[in-house]
């Protein structure tokens, strides 16, 4: 009995693991790049500008209806897009590299 436990798990396991391999994972990627290859928290537009080029799309801006809410600009680059918020910095995320990467959806446009 325990010799067939052992053989099911076995075969079960090297089924699943040519699935499991095909899968990237855009965090993994994300992970690889080096720090200096992202925009920084607190940057100005003009900075990463002048680092990474004119952005590929400048999306149009949300928020900023009422008081509390403050306008959120987003820029497009072909490996992340940059969020500003009064013209810095406020976050970055990965852009989905292929079709099958696991990761988020493309940016909301």
């Amino acid at each position: 009995m325990k010799h067939l436990l052992k053989t099911l798990t076995l075969i079960s396991a090297l089924v699943a693991a040519p699935a499991a391999m095909a899968d990237t994972l855009l965090i993994e990627r994300a992970q690889e790049k080096p720090a200096g290859a992202l925009p920084v928290r607190g940057e100005t537009a003009s900075q990463v500008e002048a680092r990474f080029g004119a952005p590929q799309e400048r999306l149009d801006p949300r928020g900023g209806q009422k008081r509390q809410w403050p306008t959120i600009n987003r820029w497009v680059y072909p490996a992340f897009t940059v969020y500003f918020e009064k013209q810095r910095v406020i976050d970055v995320v990965a852009n989905q590299a292929a079709p099958d990467e696991i990761g988020p959806k493309p940016p909301i446009r």
